[in-house]
């Protein structure tokens, strides 16, 4: 004999054994089970914090002041803990987590036909806490990064007066870079490839770059230092395809490099995504505090790669407004360099023209100028930023 209360049937059934019941029975159900038709607590209290998130944003956007705070003080909390949660793991965890979407997908579409869609109603409560998991993803950005892209601007908290430049002031940039390179090239090792080798592991080069961090923060305070690790992505050639050299996974708070890119641009290019974990979000501003950052390294190969990769956007630059003017500068490179150089362009022909490359371009585009910047065009402007800090060391007249 039933007890009061007591379901007659399972309290999980698929859509199929929820049609063949009858309506007493589908009525009987739900009054047991009305869970699947109800959306969760969780759920709102989601939605609540991603309007809060909403409201952030949109005061970021409006008060550079605010954006400041926020991203300095609460957004620093966050990003800090991350690092610290995740940075034990050997591996990536956002790399991993996305190439577990498509698994993740499937088994959602799965769980949702056969054990919560079985009604109208308890398929909008599914497509609700779907919302919600969304919801919070967006929220996560908000409250750990977003804000940085409308804040006070580099030149700004440097105290640089950036402006155009002009074809000269790139040739005076281009020789003081080439000059730079060539006085650390004399203690680099080139293989028979033409690249130049990195003397140290990766772990070697992350404590490296801590160190030049430390010693950066301890004179510009709008950036903290914190050790954290830096991750190598698992299909660092796969990513080679997409022109990604490096992410900052904002909710794993991980940086992650491609390790499959040539020797010289690894240091710069970690340095760049560590500059992200710590707020810098817009990508000149974070090239800009990569190169200042390797440029206090004691480490002359650290040095070299921030030289060489500054010169590489300043003689594109140069060569766009001046191509007499930019054979100038290349010729007072030593040969090795120049061989470097050539070694990179062999290299990168392999994946110049990939889909995936003009596809990760436009998501990053778009991406980028949703946040007020230039989208990708804003990777060169760093070109401006350099002028300006050597202007402002008084090496390069107008």
């Amino acid at each position: 004999m039933k007890k009061q209360n007591e379901p007659i049937l399972p309290s999980v059934i698929s859509a199929k054994e929820y049609a063949a019941l009858s309506p007493d029975e589908r009525e009987e159900w739900r009054a047991v089970h009305p869970k699947h038709e109800r959306l969760p607590k969780w759920c709102f209290v989601c939605y609540g914090i991603a309007a809060l998130a909403l409201l952030i944003y949109l005061a970021a956007r409006i008060f550079p002041a605010f954006a400041d705070l926020f991203n300095q003080n609460v957004s620093e909390i966050f990003r800090r803990t991350l690092a610290a949660l995740t940075g034990w793991i050997p591996f990536s965890l956002g790399e991993a987590l996305l190439l577990l979407l498509p698994v993740i997908f499937g088994l959602a579409v799965w769980y949702a036909a056969k054990y919560r869609c079985d009604t109208w109603r308890s398929t909008w409560s599914f497509v609700g806490i779907l919302v919600a998991i969304i919801s919070m993803l967006l929220s996560m950005f908000v409250f750990t990064f977003a804000t940085g892209y409308h804040g006070t601007t580099l030149d700004q908290k440097l105290g640089l007066d950036q402006k155009e430049v002009s074809a000269e002031e790139l040739y005076q940039t281009a020789l003081i870079l080439a000059q730079k390179v060539t006085e650390e090239h004399e203690n680099m090792t080139y293989a028979a490839d033409g690249f130049s080798v990195m003397p140290y592991s990766l772990p070697e080069m992350n404590d490296k770059l801590l160190d030049a961090y430390d010693t950066f923060c301890k004179e510009h305070k709008f950036i903290d230092h914190y050790d954290t690790r830096l991750k190598p992505v698992m299909l660092s050639e796969l990513m080679n395809y997409t022109h990604i050299t490096g992410v900052y996974s904002y909710f794993t708070g991980e940086a992650n490099i491609d390790v499959a890119f040539p020797d010289y641009t690894i240091p710069y290019t970690a340095a760049h995504e560590l500059a992200h974990q710590r707020g810098i979000a817009r990508e000149d501003e974070a090239n800009m505090i990569a190169f200042l950052v390797c440029m206090e390294s004691d480490d002359a190969y650290v040095r070299y790669c921030a030289y060489l990769n500054m010169y590489e956007y300043v003689a594109n630059a140069l060569y766009r407004a001046n191509p007499e003017l930019y054979t100038k500068a290349s010729n007072a490179l030593p040969a090795d360099v120049k061989g470097e150089m050539r070694a990179y362009n062999s290299f990168f022909s392999k994946y110049q023209h990939s889909t995936a490359g003009t596809v990760s371009g436009a998501v990053n585009d778009t991406f980028l100028k949703f946040q007020g910047t230039e989208g990708t065009a804003s990777y060169g402007m760093v070109v401006d930023l350099t002028v300006a800090y050597y202007k402002h060391l008084g090496l390069v007249s107008e």
